[in-house]
This record gives structure tokens, sequence and C-alpha cells, in this order.
């Protein structure tokens, strides 16, 4: 597309999926203008603001203190006077919310709070983000609870900066943001892929090699717009990485650490299912089924004791590192696995010893 055709207008691009492990790059939205020729200097955040719908000059001004605008491929400040012709990017950390966040007196588990930012070890079962069928009890909901007495939560001027989600039935690590400044900084380094995320599942099988990458296109499943399907001629869907290794051998099941390249809509658990290791009790891919293993009654009836234990994925995510936003200083946090999952790790475990 050339400059003449979409000058005065907007390019928009959506990056990932909302909602889901890895996810982190659909909260960006990138606008792309080519100001007009008779355009008059005006600021480049009034500009902004009045161009992208729902965003106010405050969250565009935020935008440019972090770095996030750029005018013909340089970093500006909001007082910036656009001329004719400038090409103009924003990057902004999510897209404008119209769902009222109501806040709600929901436990929550707090890794690590200050000025800026908060880190959650989220239970599995809590959605993270309102959405159609989950309009309350999610972690946002919480958290603008949790954020009750600060001023510009409680007059609902500001909301929680998400910028990177996993999935309902997925338990761990998750940052979020308390300020636009804060919110800025953080969604650019999900975006740049400079943090550092691990997360644990229980798959069956054993993946061979013990160690290595998986890359296919991840989209929409062409039959049911609910899950996801690898697309690995890259036809359709998008770019996705997932690097795997073997941490614990258990017989017809394998404890493994999933590190994300990419961020993309289930994709560790997509990806672990093309490959024909779907996770542990994963209904949505198979895994909810006896994969491997025997015939044998007992056998069975373990399975599904695990099954009763473990009645989701097993899927943790298990660290979490990035720089702050402020003070740029590396923070790294550990989430222990969960009791559900560390339980079933261990029947497993006590399974295999007994056979020996």
């Amino acid at each position: 597309m050339t400059e003449e055709e979409f000058s005065g207008t907007r390019e928009h691009e959506e990056y990932g999926e909302p909602d889901q492990e890895g996810q982190e790059q659909e909260l960006f939205e990138h606008y792309r203008y080519v100001v007009d020729p008779g355009q008059s200097m005006l600021r480049i955040d009034k500009y902004l603001s009045a161009r992208i719908e729902n965003v106010s000059r405050t969250r565009v001004q935020a935008a440019a203190q972090a770095g996030n605008i750029l005018v013909n491929d340089n970093p500006v400040k909001p007082n910036y006077r656009v001329k004719p012709l400038d090409v103009i990017q924003i990057l902004l950390p999510n897209p404008p919310r119209e769902i009222e966040l109501i806040p709600q007196d929901i436990p929550i588990t707090v890794v690590y709070e200050d000025n800026d930012l908060v880190v959650v070890d989220k239970a599995a079962g809590m959605v993270v983000h309102p959405a159609y069928g989950n309009y309350s009890g999610t972690l946002m909901n919480a958290l603008m609870f949790h954020f009750r007495d600060l001023p510009l939560f409680n007059t609902g001027e500001l909301r929680p900066g998400l910028v990177h989600r996993i999935d309902k039935n997925t338990s761990g690590l998750l940052v979020v943001a308390k300020n636009e400044y804060a919110h800025n900084r953080l969604a650019r380094q999900f975006f740049r892929r400079t943090t550092g995320r691990l997360y644990i599942a229980l798959v069956w099988g054993t993946p061979d090699p013990a160690e290595g990458t998986i890359t296919g296109h991840v989209g929409r499943n062409v039959r049911d717009r609910k899950i996801m399907q690898v697309f690995p001629d890259g036809s359709q869907g998008k770019h996705a990485v997932t690097h795997y290794r073997i941490v614990e051998q258990l017989g017809y099941v394998s404890l493994v650490e999933c590190r994300l390249e990419t961020g993309r809509t289930h994709q560790i658990r997509i990806h672990m299912a093309w490959k024909g290791h779907p996770l542990f009790n994963d209904e949505e891919y198979g895994g909810h089924r006896i994969l491997k293993g025997t015939t044998f009654t007992k056998y069975q009836q373990f399975v599904r004791n695990c099954f009763d234990i473990l009645p989701r994925q097993a899927l943790h995510a298990r660290t979490l590192a990035f720089d702050h936003p402020v003070t740029g200083r590396r923070l790294s946090f550990e989430s222990p696995v969960p009791p559900d999952m560390s339980a079933v790790i261990d029947k497993w475990r006590n399974y295999i010893s007994g056979r020996d």
C-alpha cells in the first residue's frame, strides 16, 4: 500500500489473540497515519486523540512519554507538532474497552506490588478480563477492588493495565501496570519479547527429541472458532514458536517446560497437541482421554482419578521476569506448581515407582 492510498487515513494492525497463554501481542493496537499535505502544524497528542476512537489525550501523552509514538521512525514527545506527510506510528498497550469494570472483593494472591505495578499469581478457574459470558468475577474486577483507594482508580479514570493474559484454567504469574507510563513500558517489553516466562506442563507421551522447538502458524480452527489449529504451510494464522524440554519422564506422561517465543491463543496447548502430545486433561485438544498406557481396569481407574484431582489442563505459568518500567531493574518471580497439578504429578511418580 502506498502512502497516497492511506494518506489521512489509519492503517490498523492487531498482533496475536486475546485471553490465552502468551497472547500479549493481541493487547497491542498499532496505528499508522500519513499526515495530509494540507495539515496545519498541530500537537501530536491532540492530532492522535482526535483520530483514535475512545482513546484520551492522556493515553496518547503516556504513549509518547514511553517512547511508543514514532514520527518518521523517530520517537517524539507529546508536544511535537505534526507536519504535512509525516508518517506517524503509535503503539498502545491495549485497545479501548467498552466493558465497565466493577470492583469486586475477590481474593487474589499478590506476589509483588509497588507504585507502578503488581504481580499476581492467578488461580486456575479465574478469567483474566471480562468478556462475553464472563462479565464479573474476573481478575480485573478483583484488581479494581484491590486498587480502590488509589484516586484515579476510585474515580474510574484509570483501570488495571493488562499486558498479557493466561487461560481461565491455566494458573500462574501475571504482571499488571498501575499507571499509563508503566503500562506502556511493560507493553513494549512484551512486544519486543524481552521478558522471560516459563510454563510447566504435563503432557501425554514422551516428546522426541527431549528438547526442541515447535514452529507452526496458529489460527482459529476453521470449524470451531472457539479453539485453535496449526497451519503448517503458513496459509492462515500467525507465526508461532514454542521451545520445550522434558523435565521428567513419568511413564505414559511427561513433565515438560515450555518457553514461548511468540504469544498466540492456546499456543502451548495446540502446539503440543499438534505434535501428538496433548496436555493432560485438556478437553479442548483431546488430552481428556486416556491416550497412552494399558487397557487394564486398574490403570484406567488410576487415570480417571487423576482427571478428578486435576479437572483442567495441566499448565502453569511458573516463572516471570521483566525490567521494572521505571527503575529498569530486572525483576524475577517464581510460582510453585499448584496443589492440584503437583498432586497428579506425585501420583504418576508413585505409579511409575510401583511398576519397577
